[in-house]
């Protein structure tokens, strides 16, 4: 909701009020005018106005700029018609203008209207009113024109401030919505298209004639595809000749049901001859948007696996149901990650890690940690919390 609108809700009440304030100082001292009828007409159209337009200030599209310039003006007339219908004695002893505070209203819709400038230039001509209606300078009426004229322009300021600030939260929100945006659909490039070009680069290469030439291409692609994910890093630079190093096989997550989900049943297709599942013999429900981004993160850490551990190698499949939080580990036998490698492969364009595990992991408020001693194997522990808390992600 935008700051404005309290103020707009305020500014109504405030002119409401004051009317009422306004007509009943001008009943209890109607006999002391000099001219009632002026006054009481006067007091009459400031009501037939504000019946017809209490509404125009509830929202900004309503107070328009002709309609603050005619609320101003029936404050300005009503200020220095005071000087007509009212006795000089009264005006003297410092009586109340006919308008009276109703007239700080005006000054106030031009501040969260057009912000401080358009507050000084009402505030100014309604400073000037009240010196003309007055005489001369006396001591209360500077005060309550000072008042007026500093108050209006802080309100002004503080509108203005605001809107920068809504402003700059609202472009926030949306590069934040367009990064995560483009985060999910790099990981779904990441597990699917990268991994096809780079499984034909690296059979072209295998097979040699036309078919070489094909996998050159592909190698090509993928190398576009990969500067574009990754969002204007430089392309990986391999020497001629040399295959991708992504896995040849591309594993299919399975789709999750609408509504909470077994995760058992997403994580089963995974097991194999070289991959154990170990899983509570209890159903592990979780929201089945949330399961098929941690089933995807899982198998994105097989397929790391499969690319870097070698043929021989086994991983096991560690599901854990916690009261607040589930937790999957995979852990290989694999020779291990080289140190610095995964910060290399980021700059490379190669977001596995980055996106397809810890991206999917933080846009659930969940955490991805990844531990590797080279020569040991490696371990991955994700933690998806029942209900999303914010996101932290580590490793």
């Amino acid at each position: 909701m935008s700051v404005e609108l309290p103020l707009w809700r305020a500014l109504t009440g405030y002119r409401i009020l004051t009317l009422g304030y306004a007509l009943a100082l001008f009943w209890l001292a109607h006999r002391h005018y000099a001219h009632p009828l002026g006054a009481a007409a006067y007091m009459a159209a400031l009501t037939v106005w504000m019946l017809l337009t209490w509404n125009r200030v509830t929202a900004p599209e309503r107070c328009t700029r002709s309609f603050l310039i005619a609320d101003l003006g029936i404050a300005l007339t009503g200020i220095l018609l005071t000087a007509v219908v009212d006795s000089p004695a009264r005006i003297d002893g410092g009586a109340a203008t006919l308008p009276t505070v109703w007239a700080g209203g005006a000054v106030l819709g031009l501040a969260i209207k057009g912000g401080w400038r358009w507050a000084a230039a009402g505030s100014t001509l309604v400073a000037a009113a009240n010196l003309a209606e007055r005489g001369y300078f006396a001591r209360d009426t500077v005060h309550n024109v000072l008042l007026v004229w500093i108050s209006s322009i802080a309100i002004g300021y503080i509108v203005e401030v605001a809107r920068a600030s809504e402003r700059t939260l609202a472009r926030a929100l949306r590069i934040e919505a367009a990064t995560r945006e483009r985060e999910r659909l790099a990981r779904d490039i990441h597990d699917s298209v990268l991994q096809v070009l780079a499984m034909v680069q690296r059979r072209g290469a295998a097979l040699g004639g036309e078919a070489a030439e094909l996998g050159r291409m592909a190698g090509e692609q993928e190398i576009a595809l990969r500067t574009l994910v990754a969002g204007g890093l430089l392309p990986p630079q391999r020497p001629a000749g040399q295959p991708a190093d992504d896995a040849e096989l591309v594993r299919t997550v399975p789709e999750a049901p609408a509504g909470p989900c077994d995760l058992r049943a997403l994580l089963a297709p995974y097991a194999g001859p070289a991959v154990s599942v170990a899983a509570p013999g209890t159903p592990v429900l979780l929201e089945a948007a949330a399961a098929a981004e941690l089933a995807a993160a899982v198998g994105a850490a097989l397929d790391n696996v499969a690319r870097h551990a070698g043929q021989d190698a086994r991983a096991w499949i560690l599901l854990e149901d916690e009261p607040d939080e589930i937790i999957v580990t995979v852990r290989d036998d694999g020779p291990g990650i080289a140190e610095g490698r995964l910060a290399a492969a980021e700059r490379e364009g190669r977001m596995g890690v980055a996106l397809s595990i810890r991206g999917r992991l933080r846009d659930l408020g969940g955490s991805a940690v990844l531990e590797s001693v080279p020569g040991q194997g490696t371990e991955v522990e994700l933690r998806v919390p029942r209900s999303s808390r914010g996101n932290g992600v580590t490793g």
